[in-house]
């Protein structure tokens, strides 16, 4: 595994590197170059990796002969904060092995931690309004401006926590290390065909996206909406919808089909057979749930709850189907800690 870290001015990146060559025994990969952002060679910009022993770290002349010596060992575990263009990140996005992760904070702290970094240096620390320019450069300069990047991290960190020992703490529960992250198991890639199946969906009420699956191979995907030939739900196909009546109101009325119901009917009874796993972002109502049982599914995977879970979960378990409930590798903007200064 390869670990990016790419953030502004004092975000937090190098104490992230530092817990985990220290913590979960990751080693530093660095370039000559270090590619520090600088201004007019301002000497209170320069790179802060110095507290990592040099037994540590390694370093190469060019990006592309780090990022060979990865591929070769990629079992191994790497970390980088030497990601600062395009190019670049394109070539490591392909490896299979390589995660970018971005950290940022309230720039009001970064400048006090900044600031703070200048005193231990000896060196005069920047009124705030100078370094919210330096960190506009840094991060927003046309062609070489770092947003570019932190914009296509896999994984946001806000690092707002006001002790290391905080830090540590929301990192060890995050497990960045968590090989999940880099390459989806079965479960996490059919669920997020049946989220990406519910980007179709035109239903006022809600999105839900479904995929069958047997000796995992795709059958067959569905989303609510009306049926085919019929007005779209969005459109005011569907009059029970658009009246936004609550969750289990009028469902008789209501003409759209559920993302189970489409995904059944496209696959047909003679396709499904024992043993293939419904995938639904959305736990079955009680009608999808009658039909799945006689189609004979073996399994119910969901990611998120509706108002009929009991009743559902207590007709499959009577009809001998396994419903569970996947929760994947938390992702997106993930917020490590509080911070007090808020």
């Amino acid at each position: 595994m390869l670990l990016g870290l790419c953030g502004g001015i004092c975000s937090g990146k190098h104490a992230v590197a530092e817990y985990l060559i220290k913590q979960q025994n990751f080693q530093l990969l660095e370039l000559k170059n270090n590619g520090s952002f600088r201004t007019d060679n301002d000497p209170r910009l320069r790179d802060q990796n110095d507290t990592i022993s040099t037994d540590l770290r390694l370093e190469f002349e060019t990006a592309e002969s780090l990022l060979d010596f990865a591929t070769k060992r990629w079992q191994e575990h790497w970390v980088t904060t030497h990601i600062w263009d395009v190019t670049t990140l394109d070539r490591f996005l392909q490896r299979p092995f390589f995660l970018l992760v971005s950290v940022d904070a309230p720039v009001s702290l970064r400048w006090k931690r900044f600031a703070e970094r200048c005193r231990k240096s000896q060196l005069d620390p920047p009124h705030l309004e100078e370094f919210v320019l330096w960190n506009d450069n840094q991060l927003y300069e046309k062609d070489v401006g770092r947003a570019v990047l932190t914009d296509r991290a896999q994984l946001r960190l806000f690092n707002s926590s006001s002790s290391l020992a905080e830090l540590h703490a929301a990192l060890k529960a995050l497990n960045l290390a968590d090989e999940q992250r880099l390459r989806p198991n079965w479960d996490q890639y059919f669920m997020e065909l049946a989220s990406l199946a519910a980007q179709r969906s035109n239903c006022m009420k809600r999105r839900v996206g479904c995929v069958l699956v047997r000796e995992r191979r795709v059958i067959s995907t569905g989303y609510n909406g009306t049926p085919r030939h019929l007005q779209n739900c969005n459109e005011g196909g569907c009059p029970r919808c658009n009246r936004g009546e609550g969750g289990g109101v009028g469902l008789s009325t209501c003409l759209c089909l559920h993302a189970e119901e489409n995904a059944l009917l496209e696959a047909g009874r003679e396709r499904i057979r024992e043993g293939s796993i419904l995938y639904c972002d959305t736990c079955p109502c009680l009608t999808c749930t009658v039909k799945i049982a006689q189609v004979g599914i073996s399994e119910v995977v969901y990611s998120q709850g509706y108002n009929m879970d009991k009743d559902s979960a207590a007709l499959l378990e009577a009809a001998g189907i396994r419903l569970r409930q996947f929760s994947p590798p938390r992702n997106g903007l993930i917020y490590l800690e509080e911070s007090e200064t808020r």
